[in-house]
C-alpha cells in the first residue's frame, strides 16, 4: 500500500500534529517537497506534501491564504507541512482557516523535527512499496508461467484474474472470445468484441481501454503475436486501473500468451504441411497413404464424409500447384482485407470452437492465392464458410459498403463446394468444387455448392462471352437474311425447334400456312450451310437462340 497522511501522522518520530483537513488524510502521498516560493504551483506535479516555513509568504493574511491554498489544492497538492518556531511561533489561524475552506490536509512540524526527516520518510515508505509491488509481480509471474505450463491458458487466465482481483478473457484470432475467468466474466467479454476487432485493425502490439467508472468495470485490451496482424487479444477487467504488482502481472500473461501464440503459429505451420501432403495424396488417389501420414491429427477427418472447398480471389495471378504450396504464414500474416485470410481464420476458429479437425491447404502466392480446405460434412468449418460468403455476397449488394471500403473486383471471393465424399473419392470432390467454383463465379455468387448444379438450368451458363459469342457469329447471316424483309428466318427457326419440328403446330404459333415454314427451314439450312435433320445443329441452334434471348433480356 503506499503511504498516506494517516500514515505520516502516526510516524512516532515526526511528531506531526493534523490543524486541519483531519478527514481527509488516507490520500497517497507522492513525494515531499519544500519550497518557499510564493506560488510553487508551476513546479507540482500533483500528489505532493508541501513543506513550508512560509519565509516569503503573509500567512497571516487570510485573502493571501485564501488564494494561495485554492491554488495548491488545484496543483493536486494533497497535503501542507507548516513548520512553527521558524518564521511562525504557530500555525497563522488565516492558514487554518484557508486550509479548512479548502479542505486540504495541513500537518504542523515542530521545531525539532527537519524537513529532511519528512522527506526521508516518505522516501523510504515509497521505496518499500515498490519493492513489495516488484515482489509481488515476479511472484504473480512466477504463479502464471507455472499455471500456464500445467493448465495452459485457461489456467494462467484463473491465475491472471485472482492477480488483480477481476476478470481475464481470451480471443481468438476472429475475435472470437475461446476462454474466460472467471466463467461469469463470459458475457462481458462477449459484448467488446467490436472493441476487439478494432484493436485487431492496428499493427501489434497494440492496446486500449475501454469502459470506466460509469460502465461495469474497467478494460484493458491487449493484442498478442508478433506478426503483422494480431493473432489474438487478452481483455483484463477490473474495478479501479491496476496498481505496480497488478501490472507486472498482465504484462507477463501478455508474454506468456504471446510465447503461446507463437508457438501455436510454428506448430499451425507444420500441421499446414502435413496437411498439404496428405492432399497431395488423396487427389492423388491413394486414400491409405493418405491416412497413414494424416494419422491421430488429420485422421478422424477421413473417416466420416467429408466436403471439399475450394476458394479463390478475384485475380489474373497464375495460381501454384498444390504440390508447391505457399507457406503457412502467407495467410496467418495476410494483411487487413484479405478474403482468403479472413475466410480460413473463420473456417479455423470456428473449427477449433466445435473440436473438429479441418484441413486448410493455401495454394499459389501473393496475388494468386486460392484456399483447399476438407472439412466434415455438416460440420461447423462447413457452416462458418458458407456464413462467411453469405456475409460478403450481401456485402457486395451494397454500394455505399464498396464506396467507403474502396472494395473492388480483385477484392471478391467466390467459393464453391463438392458434395459429401470419401477418400477414395477425393480427386472427384476437387473436380466438382472447382465446377461450383466456376459456376460461381460465372454467376457472380460468393458461394455455390455442387448439388446445387443438379438442381439448377444450364441456361444461366450461356451467359458466357465465349457462348454469346458462338451464338452470334451462328446467327447473323440469319438476322443479316431478316434485315433484307425477304422474310422472318429467326422466328420461324425458334417456333419450328420450340415444337420440336411439329410443322402443323410451328405454323399455327407463326400464323403462316405450313408450306412457308418449310420454305424458310429450307431457307435456313440454305443459309447456315447445316442441316436441321442433324440433332446436333438443332441443339446448338436452339442453345444459340437462348444464349442471344439472354443477352438482350
Amino acid at each position: 500500500m503506499p503511504l498516506t497522511l494517516a500514515a505520516l501522522v502516526h510516524h512516532s518520530a515526526l511528531k506531526l500534529t493534523v490543524r486541519a483537513g483531519e478527514d481527509r488524510l488516507d490520500v497517497p502521498v507522492r513525494w515531499a517537497h519544500v519550497s518557499e516560493l510564493a506560488d510553487p504551483v508551476p513546479y507540482m506535479e500533483g500528489g505532493e506534501l508541501l513543506l513550508i516555513t512560509a519565509l516569503k509568504l503573509d500567512a497571516e493574511d487570510p485573502e493571501a491564504m485564501r488564494r494561495y491554498v485554492k491554488r495548491l489544492v488545484g496543483a493536486g497538492v494533497v497535503g501542507l507541512g507548516f513548520a512553527v518556531g521558524v518564521n511562525y511561533e504557530e500555525t497563522p489561524k488565516a492558514l487554518v482557516d484557508a486550509a479548512e475552506e479548502e479542505g486540504l490536509p495541513l500537518l504542523e512540524v515542530p521545531r525539532r523535527t527537519p524537513f529532511l526527516a519528512i522527506s526521508k520518510a516518505v522516501s523510504a515508505a515509497n521505496a518499500a512499496d515498490q519493492y513489495r509491488a516488484v515482489t509481488a509481480g515476479f511472484a504473480a509471474q512466477r504463479e502464471l508461467t507455472k499455471q500456464a505450463i500445467a493448465e495452459g491458458p485457461e489456467g494462467l487466465l484463473s491465475a491472471l484474474a485472482s492477480q488483480v482481483d477481476g476478470w481475464a478473457a481470451l480471443y481468438d484470432a476472429s475475435g472470437t472470445v475461446v476462454a474466460t475467468a472467471p466463467e461469469w466474466a463470459g458475457r462481458r467479454a462477449a459484448r467488446l468484441t467490436a472493441d476487439v476487432e478494432r484493436l485487431r485493425e492496428r499493427p501489434a502490439p497494440a492496446s486500449s481501454v475501454v469502459g470506466g467508472p460509469e460502465n461495469e468495470d474497467r478494460v484493458e485490451l491487449h493484442s498478442l503475436g508478433t506478426g503483422r496482424r494480431p493473432r489474438a487479444a487478452l481483455a483484463v477487467g477490473t474495478a479501479a486501473a491496476p496498481g505496480t504488482a497488478e501490472r507486472y502481472a498482465v504484462h507477463s500473461a501478455i508474454a506468456l500468451l504471446t510465447l503461446t501464440t507463437e508457438r501455436s503459429r510454428s506448430l499451425h505451420a507444420a500441421e499446414q504441411r502435413l496437411g498439404a501432403a496428405v492432399l497431395r495424396m488423396l487427389l492423388a488417389g491413394e486414400p491409405d497413404h493418405a491416412r497413414a501420414v494424416a494419422g491421430g491429427l488429420y485422421g478422424g477427418l477421413l473417416d466420416a464424409p467429408f466436403r471439399m472447398v475450394v476458394a479463390e480471389a478475384a485475380t489474373s495471378t497464375p495460381r501454384m500447384s498444390v504440390d508447391s504450396h505457399a507457406p503457412a504464414a502467407v495467410a496467418a500474416n495476410a494483411p487487413h482485407g484479405d478474403p482468403l485470410a479472413a475466410l480460413t481464420e473463420a473456417v479455423e476458429s470456428a473449427a477449433a470452437r466445435a473440436g473438429e479437425a479441418v484441413l486448410v491447404v493455401p495454394e499459389g502466392d501473393g496475388d494468386g492465392m486460392r484456399l483447399v480446405v476438407l472439412a466434415a460434412d455438416g460440420g461447423a468449418a462447413v457452416a462458418a464458410c458458407a456464413e462467411y460468403a453469405a456475409a460478403l455476397e450481401a456485402a457486395r449488394t451494397g454500394t455505399a459498403v464498396r464506396e467507403q471500403t474502396g472494395g473492388t473486383d480483385e477484392d471478391e471471393l467466390v467459393v464453391g463446394v463438392s458434395a459429401p465424399v470419401g477418400p477414395v473419392a477425393a480427386a472427384a470432390a476437387y473436380k466438382q468444387a472447382e465446377q461450383a467454383l466456376s459456376v460461381a463465379r460465372r454467376r457472380g455468387r460468393a458461394y455455390v455448392e455442387h448439388e446445387q448444379l443438379a438442381a439448377g438450368s444450364v441456361v444461366p451458363l450461356l451467359a458466357d462471352d465465349a457462348v454469346k459469342a458462338f451464338a452470334d457469329g451462328l446467327l447473323r447471316p440469319l438476322y443479316e437474311h431478316d434485315a433484307t424483309g425477304r422474310g422472318d428466318l429467326v422466328a420461324s427457326l425458334r417456333a419450328w425447334l420450340s415444337r420440336h419440328g411439329q410443322w402443323d403446330a410451328a405454323a399455327a404459333d407463326l400464323g403462316v400456312h405450313r408450306h412457308t415454314l418449310r420454305y424458310r427451314m429450307r431457307r435456313v439450312e440454305e443459309i447456315l450451310g447445316r442441316s436441321l435433320d442433324d440433332p446436333d445443329v438443332r441443339m446448338e441452334l436452339w442453345l444459340a437462340l437462348k444464349a442471344v434471348a439472354a443477352e438482350h433480356g
